[in-house]
């Protein structure tokens, strides 16, 4: 059995990333993440990689752009203003076709906000990101070993359909502390990379890394393109964990570390006879719409918590088509909710007060 050691979230989502095969790592102090900086700038001189700090986040993505033209994994980590700068790094990465990961541990807001955890980027992650038609897949991990396991899966991800892909944590996951186990290093082969700018050798025709078409057909068909790959990844790499919800009357929904509270109270609401479920998205883009629809077949009403004003309740009536009711409770600004809250929510709606 593979020994487990404690770390901290930000840290360990590091070194996942270098034993992803990680080696380049471009970013800009902001707290709360700026432990994924540190450690990086530690761990990867020593193996060979290359770690900088950028003047600020608009070079760093731009840095990354760079590095994976070159066909290296490379990423870079923020918290929600930060990843707003990046906006437009990420939307030239979506339309050169790279692979690319990018971390965002959100703080509240709007503007500089406050620095605790919150899950207000939400829009800015799943609905508009940058400029331009094109999707990001989104991963939302709930706890240290899954943001661990992620890591991996975003660079694999990115990889395979050559596009950007965003770890969104909150400020609590990259500060908590859990027993994790860690996976083995993975050594990348960029050799199926044929497209990177890696020097032709004199091998092959030059490879070229650009978003500006301005023949408009031609953009419009490399978008059409773009959006045949993003309907392969919704029809493949939905994922969702179901929890309790085969009997619910009353289905939760919740991501991130709001799932993980939303669990305790639903623990509280059943052992008062009130049966509860919760469906927690993993991918938030791909949002898992089949989960949801199938659920709503047999539950009475949904519950969406979150630490933001609500920024998925959309999403939830989306994917059951408004065929049954969509209750919303969250906290904002930094806020956390607790499980006595959620349950008081769940009693209000079991009790058809609202």
């Amino acid at each position: 059995m593979a020994e487990k050691i404690l770390m901290k979230g930000n840290e360990a989502l590091a070194e996942a990333a270098i034993r992803a095969g990680c080696r380049c790592f471009f970013g800009y102090p902001i707290t709360p993440q700026t432990q994924v900086a540190e450690y990086m700038a530690k761990k990867l001189p020593k193996i060979g990689g290359v770690y900088l700090q950028s003047e600020s986040e608009v070079s760093a993505i731009n840095m990354v752009m760079g590095a994976v033209s070159t066909g290296a994994r490379a990423m870079t980590s923020s918290s929600s203003p930060g990843i707003s700068l990046k906006a437009e790094g990420i939307s030239y990465i979506a339309g050169c076709d790279l692979p690319a990961v990018i971390v965002n541990m959100q703080r509240g807001g709007p503007g500089l906000g406050g620095i605790q955890p919150a899950q207000s980027d939400y829009y800015q992650a799943t609905k508009g990101l940058a400029h331009g038609d094109f999707h990001l897949i989104v991963l939302a991990p709930c706890g240290v070993q899954e943001i661990v396991d992620l890591m991996g899966k975003a660079f694999d991800l990115a990889d395979q359909y050559r596009m950007p892909v965003m770890i969104l944590g909150d400020g609590m996951l990259g500060q908590m502390m859990e027993p994790i186990t860690l996976p083995e290093p993975k050594e990348e082969d960029r050799s199926a990379k044929t497209w990177a700018t890696s020097g032709t050798k004199g091998e092959r025709k030059h490879n070229i890394v650009n978003s500006l078409y301005i023949q408009p057909d031609e953009l419009e068909r490399l978008v059409r393109e773009r959006y045949e790959r993003y309907a392969q990844i919704e029809r493949d790499e939905v994922m969702c964990e179901e929890y309790m919800v085969d009997d619910a009357d009353i289905v939760i929904a919740a991501y991130g570390a709001s799932a993980r509270i939303a669990k305790n109270a639903i623990a509280a609401a059943r052992a008062e006879g009130i049966k509860v479920g919760l469906l927690r998205p993993i991918t938030l883009w791909p949002f898992p719409k089949a989960t949801f629809a199938k659920a709503a077949e047999t539950a009475k009403a949904f519950l969406t918590v979150e630490m933001s004003m609500g920024q998925m309740v959309d999403d939830v009536k989306l994917a059951i088509e408004c065929k049954r009711p969509v209750h919303f409770f969250g906290r904002t600004g930094g806020v956390v909710p607790t499980p006595a809250e959620i349950l008081a929510e769940i009693k209000k709606i079991h009790g058809g007060d609202r």
